[in-house]
């Protein structure tokens, strides 16, 4: 039988043809796609030929293909459709790939060839973009190890490989947790829940056969219910679980785990020479360096904390008058803070949800993207892999750009979390590829035949994932190295982050915020109240993201910790951690920085580009209208089409003429002075 990976895709928009794919398919097509990119390694290696930009770097930048192609159509289903054999399947791929990527490295040959065009790069005629692609490509090579001998490049090839298995191992064992953890609840535990929770929760326990409603980990159910549930005994139950991901003993505890990853990195940086993991990670980022990145987060940290600190004090208050002793716990900030705003913004989220229905969200993002870049979106039949997956076509003035995939609802076999990837990235070397986006949420699943309704919180998540969406739909590159996201990671956040924008804008919310039972729209004074608690419990918000940013530094900057729970504890009482605010991501389910080295001493990336978001809006109000034409075009030339072709610092410049500081961000988010 023909592997349906391994065959030329004759689907819609070349798709993966998913009912066709087996999970027994995988491992014979990806160790098909290895063998493949090997012999395109050593071709390129072994050329006799001088080396040039073409038969070096281009041939380099399309040697693995076909791996591309099937690890694409692998980790979607991995990340967003998940069983037993597929979690095989990732344990299996991580040491192989990582080993793969060793051999490139390594490859003295290979790299004598890249020096060569290096050291000859003011003669090569270059443009612009080769030239960016071939600094980039030989810092990837210096940074990987190339430059090392012996027993070093030993010792970091077997480092490198044990981080990817540790890694894989790591959001396992949070998927685990979070799948398997459930709270059923009786007839009296509803006290206080809204209809919607109860629905979510009635949906939660018919997915898990539960025979009634249940609470869950995912964050879309766990939330409203930490905000609504009278019950303080199950709101501490649930919230206990929530923060014990990741670190329950047994097979599943991830702290192991994190200690050996700190440790390994620790050492990893030391081999290439570099003083600390941070040292080495930031490098390559807008920050730089650890001292930028400390200077931001504690300019933030201390207005936050006031802030918070004061509203605790109030929100005591109010536990002690429902008749509770002692000290406001973590399990009670979101009750009492959403009783609060009710009485501050005259506003309930039970109100609001139902205007917010998660069809009408994805019209609003798609219409600002037809008003600001003339995209069109439409309903496309193709192959899925989930029935809870849909399609769009996506075009403007009637050419074809991408294929946009959205996931949108919670399920056991989908790791927590919102994120954007790409099945196909945007290239134009080997033939025009225009990309395959996907947008993955957890979204809570309404009952059989009920709209789904979002929360205001969900309805950024479903924007700030569209932002990526388009800085990958809008490129226009030549090298899918640089292809999109493909920029610094500090930087990735920017488009994202921005487009969130676009939901506080009043006209959009007044079209599309309409209501699921009768379908009129949101009366303006619930939409100016709305709006007007956007940065209500900001200190909270704030708080809970900087210690998770700082814990992260602080795990990478110095020596690793033998123990990162005690250190984590020791970072937090440094900083005077409200005892009432858990870090947002604790280390045991830390996902962003443990399951791979890409948010590792870079969760602080998201203030980073914070800052430049909201003075980038700002261009918008300087125009007069947040759908300026000539500022929207602007945008797109200098940011969302230019990938990684020009270093971030320059795009920014480019677009807004200088780059930020901090007061846009304060502001912002309610905390300037």
């Amino acid at each position: 039988m023909t592997n349906p990976l391994l065959t030329d895709w004759d689907t819609p928009f070349g798709l993966p043809p998913f009912a066709a794919i087996k999970d027994d398919d995988f491992a014979p097509a990806v160790a098909a796609a290895l063998a493949d990119a090997r012999a395109n390694i050593a071709n390129i290696a072994d050329n006799p030929e001088k080396p040039d930009f073409a038969n070096t770097v281009e041939a380099l930048e399309l040697a693995d293909e076909t791996l591309n192609r099937v690890l694409g159509a692998f980790y979607s289903l991995a990340g967003a459709d998940s069983n037993p054999a597929r979690e095989a399947l990732q344990r299996d791929f991580a040491p192989l790939l990582s080993a793969y990527s060793s051999e490139i490295s390594e490859n003295k040959a290979l790299f004598a060839r890249i020096e060569a065009l290096w050291a000859d790069r003011d003669n090569l005629s270059l443009t612009d973009e080769q030239a960016r692609v071939l600094m980039l490509t030989r810092r990837s090579f210096v940074r990987s190890g190339a430059l090392l001998e012996g027993a070093a490049t030993t010792r970091l090839r077997a480092v490198k490989s044990r981080l990817s298995v540790l890694g894989t191992q790591f959001v396992q064992n949070l998927l685990a947790d979070e799948r398997d953890w459930m709270m059923k609840l009786g007839p009296d535990d509803l006290d206080g829940l809204p209809d919607f929770v109860i629905a979510t929760a009635r949906a939660a326990g018919a997915e898990k056969d539960a025979g009634g409603p249940v609470v869950t980990l995912s964050r879309s159910l766990i939330v409203p219910f930490l905000q609504f549930s009278n019950r303080r005994d199950l709101r501490e139950k649930a919230y206990q679980a929530w923060g014990a991901r990741g670190a329950n003993g047994g097979a599943t505890d991830n702290r192991a785990i994190a200690a050996e990853t700190l440790a390994l990195r620790a050492e990893r940086a030391q081999l290439l020479g570099y003083d600390s993991f941070a040292d080495f990670k930031l490098e390559t980022e807008m920050a730089g360096t650890p001292a930028a990145v400390r200077d931001l987060l504690m300019q933030v940290w201390e207005p936050a904390k006031a802030a918070a600190l004061d509203d605790a004090k109030l929100l005591e208050r109010m536990l002690h008058q429902d008749g509770w002793d002692g000290p406001l716990e973590p399990w009670d900030w979101r009750y009492y803070a959403e009783k609060r705003r009710r009485a501050l913004h005259d506003l309930d989220e039970a109100e609001i949800k139902p205007y917010l229905q998660l069809d009408r969200m994805i019209e609003a993002a798609f219409a600002c993207a037809n008003r600001l870049f003339g995209l069109e979106f439409t309903p496309v039949d193709g192959p899925v892999y989930h029935p809870d997956v849909r399609l769009w076509e996506v075009t403007r003035k009637g050419e074809h750009i991408a294929v946009f995939i959205g996931d949108y609802f919670a399920r056991g076999s989908k790791r927590s979390g919102a994120w954007c990837s790409a099945m196909r990235s945007q290239k134009r070397l080997g033939g025009e590829t225009r990309p395959q986006v996907i947008n993955v949420c957890n979204f809570a699943k309404p009952e059989t035949g009920k709209p789904a309704l979002l929360s205001y919180d969900d309805a950024r998540t479903l924007f700030h994932e569209f932002g990526h969406a388009l800085h990958q739909m809008l490129s226009d590159v030549t090298y899918a190295s640089i292809s999109g996201t493909s920029v610094a990671r500090d930087f990735v956040e920017l488009p994202s982050q921005l487009y969130e924008h676009w939901l506080e804008v009043p006209a959009v919310l007044a079209e599309f915020a309409t209501h699921a039972d009768t379908g009129k729209k949101m009366p303006e004074e619930l939409l100016q109240r709305m709006l007007g608690a956007a940065t209500y419990d900001m200190g909270f918000q704030t708080v809970e993201y900087i210690a998770s940013a700082l814990v992260d530094l602080g795990f990478h900057e110095g020596p690793a910790p033998t123990d990162p729970m005690q250190r984590q504890a020791e970072i937090l009482e440094s900083l005077g951690m409200p005892r009432a605010i858990g870090m947002r991501h604790a280390t045991p389910h830390f996902a962003h920085i443990f399951s791979g080295d890409g948010y590792s001493s870079g969760y602080y990336s998201y203030m980073w580009s914070e800052v430049m978001d909201a003075d980038a809006f700002a261009a918008f109000d300087e125009a007069g209208d947040p759908f300026d034409p000539i500022t929207a075009a602007k945008l797109e030339k200098t940011i969302l089409s230019s990938g990684g072709s020009v270093d971030a610092a320059e795009l920014y410049t480019a677009f807004r003429g200088r780059m930020p500081g901090v007061e846009a961000l304060l502001k912002g988010r309610g905390l300037a002075a």
